[in-house]
């Protein structure tokens, strides 16, 4: 995400009193808004497409790391037995086809 400009900066009365207006500028430029109380920043608008990015990509390393400790705690399993599984599951799958 690249820096943020100065009118992207707004203090939460400013938001409560513009939220429509602030949210449809979000929405138009993509870029995001940081919300401020008391001078400090306390939360940041962004756009829905950048939040499923975000979220998305955190899903994902979450299953890397959940993964990676099955590993290293042995709870692996064969290509054998992997197979054997979801042939169980989806059926035989023929030699070279797709599922």
């Amino acid at each position: 995400m690249k820096a943020l400009r100065a009118d992207e900066v707004i203090p939460v009365a400013e938001f409560k009193t513009h939220a429509s207006q602030v949210i449809n500028r979000v929405r138009q430029t993509g870029r995001p808004v940081l919300i401020t109380q008391h001078g400090r920043g306390a939360a940041v608008l962004i756009p829905v497409a950048e939040y499923d990015r975000l979220n998305e990509g955190a899903l994902i390393r979450a299953a890397i790391e959940e993964g990676l400790a099955d590993a290293a705690a042995g709870r692996v399993f064969t290509e054998e037995e992997t197979f054997a599984y979801l042939e169980a599951k989806l059926g035989p799958v023929g030699e070279g086809e797709e599922p």
